[in-house]
């Protein structure tokens, strides 16, 4: 729940907004988001809290979400849920309103995935992180055995069934860390070794699929492993099944993280503020890293987790995997076109 303070605050702001009743702005808060932030139990306690009913629509991609705003009239939406990676070309495009640092625990965020070059641009704080995990590897380690998905080097091989997670940035990402690169330094010359790589991923795989379908399979048993599998399709099933297990093989794998904020044409960016206030708290942190979409490690160090729940989610071990891991790496433009469409080739195979 919000301590009162925060509430207050609120209506302090509503005050000032001499125009806008209480009624009015408590009325309905319009989120567009990622799916793990639909869950019941992340959104009634901001709705019984202010009174208001939060009507989320989730999305996939960045490119959807922004084509979902093209299509809204302005208002439509108060609150934007977005990769990090992408806050940059969102603020250039003007979507999202600044942030006041102070209104947020950003002390007690990681500070490895404070990230300002992404969440501050210009000097100006347009979104804050909320949630990150692993692109990696995934498996059921009843079949596969430890030591095999130690190395990346296993999903190149026919030893296992293999499912590939359909996105092409944290595979492509991954498959310059096997080559020995740092992702970030992939051009455009790199591309013809990355798809030959990619292909002979493709011939032993089982299956090429979306987050729903490649966790499906692997806990049918499908599928013995997930390429860009981690916490996210494995930690929400450790209940009926312990045997689906992550790792971060030794060469490293590529960290996903994910931001929220305000959006500029929001016509209650005081409502909005707080639901994002309540998202960074510990208990709207511990609702969401463990949604019953997927699990993720919170930002907030302070998340109020259980003892069980941050075994779950290797607390203890974040400092390793961070280190040991790779921010997604996003191209420019020109470079984005071409790995797509070694992506499409390696669909299309």
């Amino acid at each position: 729940m919000l301590r009162s303070s925060k509430l207050l605050a609120l209506a302090l702001v509503i005050a000032m907004f001499g125009s806008i009743s209480v009624a009015q702005a408590q009325d309905e808060l319009n989120a567009l988001v990622w799916c793990d932030h639909t869950d019941p139990e992340l959104l009634e306690p901001f709705e019984e809290e202010f009174g208001v009913r939060v009507n989320v629509r989730d999305y996939e991609g960045t490119g959807v979400g922004l084509s979902i705003l093209d299509q809204s009239r302005p208002g439509d939406w108060d609150v934007f849920v977005v990769d990090s990676v992408d806050i940059p070309r969102v603020v250039e495009q003007g979507i999202l309103a600044p942030l006041n640092p102070d209104d947020f625990p950003l002390d007690d965020v990681f500070e490895p995935v404070l990230l300002p070059e992404l969440h501050v641009i210009d000097e100006v704080m347009y979104a804050v992180p909320q949630k990150f995990g692993y692109n990696t590897i995934a498996f059921n380690n009843e079949v596969v055995d430890l030591e095999d998905v130690s190395s990346i080097d296993i999903l190149f091989s026919d030893e296992y069934n293999i499912a590939i997670y359909d996105y092409y940035i944290p595979i492509i990402n991954m498959v310059a860390v096997s080559m020995g690169m740092d992702p970030a330094d992939i051009t455009s010359e790199d591309l013809p070794a990355i798809q030959e790589a990619l292909f002979e991923m493709k011939d032993n795989a089982a299956l090429v699929g979306d987050v729903v379908q490649v966790q499906t399979a692997l806990a049918t048993g499908e599928v013995d492993i997930i390429t860009g599998g981690g916490e996210y399709s494995t930690a929400v099933l450790n209940a009926e099944n312990p045997a689906l297990d992550w790792i971060l093989p030794e060469e490293g794998g590529i960290r996903w993280q994910q931001a929220i904020g305000v959006l500029a044409d929001s016509e209650q960016p005081e409502l909005a503020t707080a639901f994002v206030q309540y998202i960074l708290s510990p208990e709207g942190q511990a609702a969401l890293a463990t949604s019953s979409c997927y699990w993720g490690m919170p930002a907030n160090s302070q998340a109020a987790l259980s003892d069980e729940q941050k075994e779950i989610l290797r607390w203890d071990s974040q400092p390793e995997f961070i280190d040991n891991s790779f921010p997604y790496f996003i191209p420019d433009a020109e470079l984005d076109a071409e790995m797509l469409d070694v992506w499409t080739e390696f669909l299309q195979r």
